[in-house]
Parts: C-alpha cells; sequence; structure tokens
C-alpha cells in the first residue's frame, strides 16, 4: 500500500469515477441553496437532495463530487479527542436510477485494491441484516470471506430520514492492527475502539416509506455514497489521527511554531493546537463561501468557531493577532482543488484580523463587566455567581463560558452551572422552533407534480411578451380541476409561456391569459419542481378548460420598469466593487417594477462619499449608453470572458451571459433592457446593515427615481421657507440655530448645577448625627438617577464624613443612592445592603459596594416609610 497525499488521493477518485462514466461536479458551496433544513452543507448527499427527489434533472445520472462539509453539534468534543473535528470533505458517487449494486459494489472494491492498491485481507464489510443481495455481490462475485462480511441490524446499517427514500447499507471498514484494538473479548467491527476504522458507506436507496410505514421497492433505486477523504488519508498515509494527515498536520505544525510547543507534549497543549487547526480550516472554508461573522444561524457558527480558536491560542501563550496569518497555511494546502481560496485570500484574512481584534476588545470589555459583577457579589458577601449572568456574557457578549468560569472560581467563587445550562438549553429550544417556523420542509411539492415530470413548460418570455400556449393544468380550491370559472382564484400551468417566474430576486411578470371572450387577470408567477412556471390569477371573465390555446400577454409598462432595475444591480455590483473592492460579492437581491434592492458583502457602513461615488459611476455608465448583449456560452468561456458567477447559484455547462458594454459581465437568467441609457436616472434611496457583514442598498431608477429627487427637491424647499431662508443658505442658517440652542444648554446646565447647589445648602440643614456620625436623609421631588448621585456626591464632600441617603420619585418610579465616605465604610458601614433594606420597603431591590449603591422601588407612596427604615438601618450598621 503506497502513501499518497490528500489532494493527490481526491483526484485519483474522481478520475477513477470518470473511468465509469460519471459527471464529475464541483463542490457546492457550504451554504445550502434552496433548502432551509440545514444551516450549512454536511453531507456529499445534501446539495444533490433535488436530484434524488426530482424537483430538479440532474446533469447527469452518473455524477462524482467531493463536496466540502461542516458538523457542528459535537462542537465542544473538537480538540479533546483527535477523532473529532467540523470540516471535513467527502468523497462520492451517485446514481439516479441508473445503475445499482451490481455496478456499486465491484467499483469500490476496484479503486480500494487496484487504484488505492488496500490489501485485501485489511478490508472488512458490513451489510444490513437481511441484505442477501449485497451478500452474494461481496461474497460470490467478489470473494470476501464470509467471515469478513458482518450483518448489522437498522441502527447501523439502514439509512431513513423520516418518510420517504431510504434503504440498507454497506460499510467498508479498514484494520489498523491488534496495536489499536481494546481489551474487550468481543472486540470486531463496530467497536468503538481504534482498530476498525469506518472509511468508506454505500447507500442503497431502493425503498419509499410511507404513512403506514410500509417499505415499497422504488421503480428506479439509487446509489449514494459517502467516503471521508480525511479518513482515507489516514488509512493510506499509515498516520493516527485525521490531525496528522499532510494537509492538516502542515497547518497543525505552524501553529505549534507560533505558538512556540511541540504536539504531543503536553495534553492540554494539544488540546488547543487541535482545536485551531480544526476551526481555521472551517472558518477559511465558510469565509470563502459568503458566510459572515454573526449573532445567529451560519454567522453565529463561523463566530463561535473564530472565537474558540483565538481563545485556545491565548491558553497557547500567543499574546498578538495570529488566526489570519494561520488562515494563509490553510490556504495553501487546499488551493489547488479549490481555488476561490486563493482568489479571496486578502479578503479571508482580512475580515479574520477584524474578528480577532474585535474579540480582543470583547474580552476586555467582558472583564470590565464580569469583575464588576464579581464585585457586587463579594460586596454582598455571597458566594455563588449566577448562571444566567455568565450566560448573558456568553450570549449577549461572546464571552467564553470557560474563561467565565475559569475567573470567577479564581476569585473564590463558585457558578451555577446548571442555571447556565438551563439557559443554554433554553436557547437552543427556540433555535429548534425558529428553525421549525420558518417552513423548513426537506422537500415542498408542487400543485402540478401529479401531472408528471412531462408537464412542464418553454418559457419564449426573453424576446416575446405576447405567445400562445395550451393549458396543461388548473389548480383551484387546492385541487385540480378541469375547469376554472368566473370569480375562481387560479394557478395555470402552461406548455408555453412569455411569463417571466420569479427567480434571482426579480419578481415574477403580471399581465393577461385570455381565449375569445374569457380573462385571467395574472397578478404573479413563481417557478414549481422541474422549473415549472406557475401563473397565479383570478378568472375575471368566462372560463378556461385543461387543453384549451390562449393567449399569455405579459404587462410591457411593469416589465420594462422591472428590466431597468435589474440591469442597475448590474451596474451597481461593478461600482461597489470599483469604490469598496473585490471583496464584495452579491448576497441577494430583489427587483421589482417599483425599486432595487441590492445586499452585499462588506464589513462596514458606508460613508457618504463611497454612496456618491457608486452613484456617480452608475450615472456615468448609464450617460454612455452601453449596449446590453445578452448570450448563451459553456462556462468556461463565460469565465474566459470574465463574467461574474454569482454565489450560491446553480450554473450548468451552458450559461446565460448578460453584457454591458465593456463595464459589466454577469452570468444571468433575468430580464434586462436593451441599452443602459434605459436606465435614465439611478439614484440610493437607503444604504444600511441587514446582518453581521451584509449591508443593503436600495435604489430607485428612470422615473421613480425623478420622484424621489423632485420630492428631495421639495422638502428643501419647505424647509426653507419655514427657516425663513433660501435653499442655498439653509445650510448656514441650520448651524446658526444649532450653535444658539447649545449657548441655551449651556445656560440651562449652569442653572441647574447653581440650583444643585442651593438644594444642597437646604438638604444639609436636615443632618443628623448617629453614634457621632453626619448622616443626611431627606426626600428630593421628580429627579432622575443621574441627577440624584450629582447631588449625592456634592453633599458627599461638603460633608467631608458621613453617609447620605436620598430618595426620589421619578415616573412613578422610586429611586434610591446611599453613599458613604471611606472612613464611615471602614466601621463597617455598606452602602448596598442599606439600599437593599430600604428599597424593599417599596417593593423594589438593589445594590452595590459598601461606599456606594443604588436601587428602585415600584411604590411611590412607600418613599417616606422606606426612608425611615434607612434611618433604623443605619443606626443598626453604626452602633
Amino acid at each position: 500500500m503506497k502513501s499518497l497525499g490528500l489532494n493527490e488521493i481526491r483526484e485519483k477518485y474522481l478520475a477513477f469515477f470518470e473511468s465509469k462514466g460519471h459527471m464529475r461536479l464541483k463542490s457546492f458551496p457550504l451554504v445550502p441553496i434552496n433548502d432551509k433544513s440545514l444551516l450549512l452543507i454536511n453531507s456529499g448527499m445534501a446539495p444533490l437532495k433535488p436530484y434524488f427527489t426530482g424537483d430538479e434533472i440532474p446533469p447527469q445520472k452518473r455524477i462524482t463530487s467531493c463536496q466540502k462539509c461542516i458538523r457542528t453539534p459535537d462542537i465542544e468534543n473538537v480538540g479533546k479527542t483527535a477523532r473529532h473535528g467540523t470540516f471535513f470533505e467527502m468523497l462520492g458517487n451517485f446514481s439516479f436510477g441508473e445503475y445499482f449494486k451490481k455496478q456499486a459494489i465491484p467499483w469500490a472494491w476496484e479503486f480500494c485494491t487496484e487504484i488505492m492498491e488496500i490489501p485485501e485481507d485489511k478490508i472488512w464489510i458490513t451489510i444490513y441484516l437481511d441484505d442477501d443481495e449485497a451478500f452474494n455481490i461481496w461474497h460470490q462475485d467478489i470473494g470476501i470471506p464470509e467471515e469478513r462480511i458482518v450483518r448489522l441490524g437498522k441502527e447501523d446499517n439502514f439509512w431513513e430520514h423520516g418518510l420517504g427514500p431510504c434503504g440498507p447499507c454497506s460499510e467498508l471498514y479498514f484494520d489498523r492492527g491488534e496495536e489499536y484494538a481494546c481489551d474487550s473479548p468481543t472486540c470486531g467491527v463496530g467497536c468503538d475502539c481504534d482498530r476498525y476504522v469506518e472509511f468508506w458507506n454505500l447507500v442503497f436507496t431502493q425503498f419509499n416509506k410511507d404513512d403506514a410505514g410500509n417499505y415499497n421497492p422504488l421503480p428506479k433505486p439509487n446509489i449514494d455514497t459517502g467516503m471521508g477523504l480525511e479518513r482515507l488519508a489516514v488509512v493510506m498515509q499509515g498516520v493516527k489521527t485525521i490531525f496528522e494527515i499532510d494537509t492538516v498536520g502542515h497547518v497543525l505544525h505552524y501553529i505549534c511554531k507560533k505558538a512556540g510547543v511541540t504536539y504531543g507534549e503536553n495534553l492540554d497543549d494539544d488540546v488547543s493546537i487541535r482545536v485551531i487547526t480544526d476551526h481555521i480550516r472551517s472558518v477559511t472554508f465558510m469565509i470563502a463561501d459568503g458566510v459572515m461573522p454573526g449573532n445567529e444561524g451560519r454567522g453565529y457558527v463561523l463566530r463561535r468557531l473564530l472565537r474558540r480558536a483565538v481563545r485556545h491560542g491565548k491558553l497557547l501563550g500567543i499574546k498578538d493577532l495570529f488566526l489570519f496569518d494561520v488562515a494563509k497555511e490553510a490556504i495553501r494546502v487546499s488551493e489547488s482543488a479549490y481555488p476561490e481560496l486563493k482568489e479571496k485570500q486578502d479578503f479571508i484574512q482580512k475580515l479574520i484580523r477584524i474578528e480577532e481584534e474585535n474579540f480582543k476588545e470583547t474580552i476586555d470589555q467582558g472583564m470590565v463587566l464580569l469583575n464588576k459583577e464579581i464585585d457586587k457579589i463579594l460586596a454582598m458577601e455571597e458566594k455563588v455567581f449566577p448562571g444566567g449572568g455568565a450566560f448573558k456574557l456568553y450570549d449577549t457578549y461572546g464571552f467564553p463560558f470557560d474563561l467565565t468560569k475559569e475567573i470567577i472560581e479564581e476569585r473564590g467563587l463558585i457558578i451555577e452551572i446548571a442555571e447556565f445550562e438551563k439557559e443554554m438549553q433554553a436557547q437552543r429550544e427556540r433555535a429548534r422552533q425558529d428553525r421549525r417556523d420558518s417552513d423548513l420542509a426537506v422537500w415542498v411539492d408542487d400543485p402540478f407534480n401529479p401531472l408528471g415530470a412531462d408537464a412542464v413548460n418553454n418559457f419564449v418570455g426573453y424576446d416575446n411578451l405576447v405567445t400562445d400556449g395550451t393549458i396543461l393544468g388548473l389548480y383551484v380550491n387546492d385541487d385540480l380541476v378541469e375547469v376554472a370559472m368566473e370569480g375562481d382564484e387560479v394557478l395555470v400551468l402552461l406548455d408555453q409561456t412569455s411569463f417571466y417566474a420569479e427567480s434571482g430576486g426579480q419578481t415574477g411578470d403580471h399581465g393577461t391569459i385570455q381565449k375569445e371572450n374569457s380573462l385571467i387577470e395574472i397578478n404573479d408567477c413563481k417557478k414549481g419542481s422541474l422549473g415549472r412556471h406557475i401563473h397565479s390569477g383570478i378568472v375575471r371573465s368566462g372560463n378556461f378548460k385543461v387543453g384549451e390555446t390562449v393567449t399569455t400577454q405579459v404587462d410591457q409598462n411593469l416589465r420594462d420598469a422591472v428590466q431597468r432595475n435589474h440591469t442597475s444591480t448590474h451596474l451597481l455590483h461593478r461600482a461597489l466593487k470599483e469604490v469598496l473592492g473585490d471583496h464584495v460579492e452579491q448576497a441577494g437581491s430583489f427587483v421589482s417594477p417599483e425599486r432595487l434592492r441590492f445586499d452585499f458583502n462588506h464589513f462596514q457602513g458606508m460613508t457618504r462619499e463611497e454612496k456618491r461615488q457608486v452613484e456617480d459611476i452608475v450615472n456615468t455608465a448609464v450617460l454612455e449608453a452601453y449596449d446590453v448583449s445578452i448570450f448563451e456560452t459553456n462556462i468556461d468561456n463565460a469565465k474566459a470572458l470574465g463574467a461574474t458567477a454569482l454565489f450560491g447559484e446553480k450554473y450548468g455547462e451552458i450559461v446565460r451571459v448578460v453584457k454591458v458594454g465593456d463595464f459589466s459581465t454577469e452570468l444571468c437568467g433575468g430580464c434586462h433592457i436593451t441599452n443602459s441609457a434605459q436606465v435614465g436616472l439611478f439614484k440610493i434611496l437607503s444604504e444600511g446593515g441587514v446582518a453581521a457583514g451584509v449591508r443593503r442598498i436600495e435604489a430607485a431608477t428612470g422615473f421613480n427615481a425623478l420622484k424621489v429627487v423632485e420630492k428631495m427637491d421639495d422638502t428643501l424647499i419647505d424647509v426653507s421657507n419655514l427657516m425663513k431662508t433660501n435653499p442655498e443658505q439653509l445650510l448656514e442658517k441650520v448651524n446658526e440655530l444649532a450653535e444658539i440652542g447649545k449657548q441655551k444648554e449651556r445656560i440651562i446646565g449652569e442653572l441647574k448645577q447653581k440650583t444643585a447647589g442651593n438644594m444642597v445648602l437646604d438638604i444639609h440643614q436636615k443632618m443628623i448625627l448617629i453614634h457621632g456620625i453626619q448622616v443626611t436623609i431627606a426626600e428630593i421631588e421628580n429627579m432622575q438617577m443621574d441627577e440624584l448621585r450629582n447631588i449625592s456626591d456634592l453633599l458627599k464632600d461638603r460633608m467631608g464624613s458621613g453617609v447620605v441617603l436620598l430618595g426620589s420619585v421619578n415616573d412613578d418610579k422610586v429611586n434610591f443612592i446611599a453613599t458613604a465616605t471611606k472612613d464611615v465604610v471602614k466601621r463597617g458601614f455598606h452602602a448596598g445592603k442599606l439600599v437593599k433594606e430600604v428599597a424593599t420597603v417599596a417593593g423594589g431591590g438593589g445594590g452595590g459596594r459598601p461606599d456606594m449603591a443604588q436601587a428602585g422601588g415600584k411604590h411611590p407612596e412607600k418613599l417616606a416609610e422606606s426612608l425611615k427604615k434607612g434611618e433604623d438601618c443605619i443606626r443598626e450598621q453604626l452602633n
């Protein structure tokens, strides 16, 4: 068995299955496309689900791929063991009803024994309990001894996910030898020890499970196989774990060099080294695929991985920013297979560096908040730090729980771990509920699926807004019907249409479907399975029957407006790259007749100057009157032309290119104007953040943009009239008024200070002596807490030594503050304990330090009683 590098193994696998008639697909992005059931792609089969379900037609019936994947359910175990990891690559070969076990099993054996040259006696096989067909192929056709074929039950060797397609599995194991075995007398395939390593799973999808629990044979069974590339590399390179294979090991050793440590010498260090090694690979690939750090969803996964890696860098003693530098090594070992890593290297490293810097600030901020809470608890002479407080630091500020726990214990406190876990579980439940509420059905049928795969349409609406078509299906009141009558809300499927179906961010066309004296008013058009254009509308007159020929007519004014806005998104995309940098990628768009919305990756808000630059570039392109050419070509030729491919889109071998002069070239399936001058005018309406690392621009074009400018002009004139000036001098006038306002605020502030001084003199007259200590207790009318604190400080300064207790009712709430000078605190006085007792009388609570504390209450009528209680408490404390 020869040692092979990971990149070499990947290429040999894909080339082998190409030789067996499979089409090689590039890895899909880690962000699922049109699949809300997943945050991130976690298997080779996941992005191919529409092909298995028949919702989409695969480019070929035999496919092979190497899919990048991320799994994070056991993230806490990453690093603690050498088995766990979040990022991996999954090799796979797939058949969509074309071949089955008779081909899949022998090919798996051929690849392992002839291409990889794995010794035959090292390979063990598992099959499902009663899958005699698979047994006979392995045993009789290939010749594997019966004792090396293990039958396992449903839990191990049967794949199913609820209802729908399912089937038995057959897995290939590699025997690493007795030195990896455990002490169990029953040690064998399926044991949890490290001797037998499962590296390839062949899934035979041959049944369809129905509501009654019956397993019905599929007319055309499928093949879905998955082999962990890193696991196979472990076998081929003869190393112990995935962290020691050539590519992953390169990153690991670079981290050791940065930290000045040696892998294998210290168990705690090894945990941190493995965490950073794994997480930087995930982080690098996620950013390359458009994921941005955030506080929810996949953005939260990315941020969590980043921060966990930074934390473990600190544990290794790395003081400076380092992850952004390690990322280049993760890119170096994978760029040959994933060139997008190299293309986006600058952006990946820049974003990681920003996150590192921000997290450093987070840690500093978290330390301040944590120590403040610890001080409060110690001041109240308590020993338990609430788990809810630790969760808030973790959830709101991203402060690692293990760091919180460590610091709390260093200060002599214990933490309520059960409460923290309860909050974490509640968060998980909320997340699961959010996902359930987001309509996360794995595969959703369209209403015309019962008509079969032949019931599809031809779209001719790029060049023709009017065309004839035959009605293939009508859907009224949740049922397929033969006739739609006047007044019915109806869905219509035609064999040919001029209506564009909503996709790529462009809204569906409006218009009419008509025949003789009958008319359907179409108010939307969306895509169903197999790319069907489903027309939604109301029968305004007459009736329509399946099989009839009708005429579709798109509303030209609305289509023209949409086309102006759609072409403008292309111009905007190019302008943003020029102004902000090449890292800008489209993250979403919405194009309607009224306006356009464009989401893009960028890590900070745009300045006024940047927005003005973008507008100028787009409007210059409009004035240049570039011809818009649209043509189809193969994907390689399109890329050679410099066409921008949008992230997350699936592209076939033949693509549609939209070229605006020499200014912009993009792959796009939408509708566009014929010359950039038809945009007329481009005006940005707003720019802001919609998610972490994602900005949104809304803009208008043509007459809609002109109306915006006219409205702004009207507003300018109206405000100028109110200010009794002209538009040219309006800014100067506003500045004058602002300065006058500031002067008045200063005068008011001075008067307040003077009033406070007079108030202090009056309150000081109420001072009493308690056990030889000056004590001032007073009720002040309608004062906010910050004002109350100011009065308290002035009184304390005037007294020089003593205690101050003040109360005030403000907005139907009671505010209390207590302060004491240091010499009084030394006598055992504690302001925090005082206000806690005082606030209880008014139905509230609070606390704080021995020298200063504040509290609140719910019952204003209890203020006098509370302050009387305060005097009694002061006497007790000073006794």
